[in-house]
């Protein structure tokens, strides 16, 4: 029997690059999406027929008839938020029950990590790294520290009590001491979180054994990476950056599936770039400029509400995520927010101290120290938005495209327009490959 192929879709900048609409276009071809990273932190959202859906843990697949969502190992799990998200989609008509799976091995967050890492990030001279304080990180320290609780160990009831207990003893002595935060009461976290398990159980199942059984069947499976490469753990601006592995090897890793498995990985990128929260952005539009890309772009976080940093694609940064996740293809998300600008700045290269250079700098002082090196694109003044035909763009935007092309490295699959499923269009090499992937279809197609 033939094996079953895969793709990893990976955001190559800061996150927020569109993903969640990539996952959902494409999940069409997919029979399963498997979310492999991250926790409630990460947002997609995605427009079907005018109406908004914002998904938080569960895979944009959910959205798909048909297709099965797995959340993954690598996935941190508030299962009171993961409830919600559910229950909100039970209320819109889409189809949880049967079709959501959520892996056994995942660790789960419970209140005092966020009471942990709220104090943490409030306390006299701490750095602010801007997260979004629902205990992500600190659930991660305690998976690494081999002190964490997962969704196996959630269910067994006399187990949960027992880790409740003991967790809320030291992590109330740890917050006091640190922080002078008030205690938690361990005896009505067991009993929300008792129930939360009898709520979750339907779902839970060994994930990564259904993957390879798919696999195993022919059939193809699309993983969702959360966050984007330069929010990566290890290949991020450190520390301004996640706790997790965003990069396309933590696909391997949150899931389950075998390096080998991954038979291809598409990067998602902005027309320009985005940051929320701190740390390094070399490109950053802090003029007017910037408040015009936010505006027209309508850049506030999906999850938080947070107004997005806002500057020019950053071509060293591209070529360094292609690197790290293996891209081959890339989607351009939001080339439509460009329409009105005359010209159009893109960082071509780094100087630091008078020398240009291709490295990214792997201290956050370096970043310091960058001076963007720019070139000016001519803008198209026109309306792109919806086109759904790259040859219907002006020629000035097919000539950014091709640019951002050649000095990426990658080759542009994909190009979006607008938010809609619609609003897409695809190259037709792209779409080759894709049917090869998938044996499938997909949308209008056509050469840039």
């Amino acid at each position: 029997m033939k094996k079953g192929k895969t793709a990893v879709i990976v955001g190559a900048q800061w996150g927020d690059e569109g993903k969640g609409k990539i996952v959902d276009v494409l999940s069409e071809n997919f029979s399963v999406v498997a979310r492999y990273a991250g926790g409630h932190n990460a947002g997609h959202t995605v427009i079907i027929n005018g109406k908004k859906f914002i998904l938080q843990l569960v895979p944009c697949g959910v959205l798909r008839p048909g297709c099965r969502s797995v959340i993954g190992n690598g996935v941190v799990l508030d299962p009171i938020a993961f409830l919600k998200e559910v229950a909100a989609l039970r209320e819109t008509g889409v189809t949880v029950d049967g079709s959501l799976f959520v892996s056994n091995r995942a660790h789960v967050i419970l209140p005092y990590h966020r009471m942990i890492e709220l104090a943490s990030e409030n306390a006299p001279g701490r750095v602010k790294i801007g997260t979004t304080s629902r205990g992500i990180g600190p659930a991660y320290e305690d998976k690494m520290g081999r002190r964490g609780l997962r969704v196996a160990d959630l269910l067994d009831l006399k187990l949960l009590r027992t880790h409740i207990e003991n967790a809320c003893h030291e992590k109330n002595m740890i917050a006091h001491a640190l922080f002078n935060s008030e205690p938690l009461d361990p005896d009505k976290m067991y009993q929300d979180y008792a129930e939360a398990s009898a709520r979750v159980a339907p779902f839970v199942c060994d994930t990564a054994a259904l993957l390879n059984q798919a696999l195993a069947d022919g059939e193809s499976v699309l993983f969702e990476g959360a966050q984007g490469t330069m929010l990566d753990i290890d290949h991020g601006t450190y520390p301004f950056v996640t706790s997790s592995s965003a990069t396309s090897g933590g696909a391997v890793i949150g899931t389950g599936v075998a390096p080998t498995a991954i038979d291809t990985v598409i990067g998602v990128t902005k027309a320009y770039c985005t940051r929320v929260g701190g740390g390094p952005f070399p490109t950053e539009a802090l003029d007017a400029s910037g408040d015009l890309l936010r505006a027209r772009g309508n850049e506030y976080g999906a999850v938080t509400g947070r107004p997005r940093r806002c500057g020019w694609l950053d071509l060293p940064l591209l070529r360094y995520a292609g690197m790290i996740n293996g891209v081959s293809w890339l989607v351009v998300t939001k080339l439509d927010i460009l329409d009105e600008l005359a010209e159009i700045p893109v960082c071509v290269a780094y100087k630091i101290n008078g020398k240009v250079t291709a490295e990214i700098p792997a201290h956050g002082s370096g970043y310091d120290v960058i001076e963007c090196l720019y070139r000016a694109m001519p803008g198209w003044r026109t309306s792109t938005q919806g086109i759904t035909h790259l040859e219907k763009l002006p020629q000035a935007a097919r000539e950014y495209l091709a640019f951002l092309e050649k000095e990426s490295g990658a080759r542009v699959g994909m190009v979006s327009t607008g938010p809609g499923r619609e609003q897409t269009m695809f190259v037709d090499t792209f779409t080759a490959e894709l049917k090869g992937l998938t044996g499938q279809k997909t949308g209008a197609s056509a050469t840039i």
